[in-house]
C-alpha cells in the first residue's frame, strides 16, 4: 500500500507559481511511478506529469511543457509540481497518482492504483 497527501494549492492570479507537494508513505516499490493528474469541473481526469521514482525519465501533457515541471525528493519521499505561467485554464483539483502496473499507458488516469485527497489549484483572470 501507498498513502499519497498532497499540498500546496490555492488561489493565484494568471501568469503566477504554485508549487505542489505530494508526500510518499507505506511502499514505495523501485518501479514506482507518480504522477500529477488534474480534474475540472465537467471534466475527465488529466494526467498532467509524471516521474519515476527511480531514474530521471519525466512525463508531460502538451498543455503544460515548458510550464511545469514535476520532481522528487527521494529522502523525503516527496514529488513536487512547480508550476510556472499559470492561466485560468489551469484551474482544477489536482491529485498525486502511483502506479506499480504499467499494463496501461501512464498517461492514462484509470492506470492509477493510489490515489491522495487533491488539492485545489485556482487561477483568476
Amino acid at each position: 500500500q501507498v498513502q499519497l497527501v498532497e499540498s500546496g494549492g490555492g488561489l493565484v492570479q494568471a501568469g503566477g507559481s504554485l508549487r505542489l507537494s505530494c508526500a510518499a508513505s507505506g511502499r514505495t516499490f523501485s518501479n514506482l511511478f507518480i504522477a500529477w493528474v488534474r480534474q475540472a469541473p465537467g471534466k475527465e481526469r488529466e494526467f498532467v506529469a509524471g516521474i519515476k521514482w527511480s531514474g530521471d525519465s519525466t512525463y508531460y501533457h502538451d498543455s503544460v511543457k515548458g510550464r511545469f515541471t514535476i520532481s522528487r525528493d527521494n529522502a523525503q519521499n516527496t514529488v513536487y509540481l512547480q508550476m510556472n505561467s499559470l492561466k485560468p485554464e489551469d484551474t482544477a483539483v489536482y491529485f498525486c497518482a502511483a502506479r506499480t502496473s504499467y499494463s496501461s499507458p501512464i498517461y492514462s488516469p484509470r492506470g492509477y492504483a493510489y490515489w491522495g485527497q487533491g488539492t485545489q489549484v485556482t487561477v483568476s483572470s
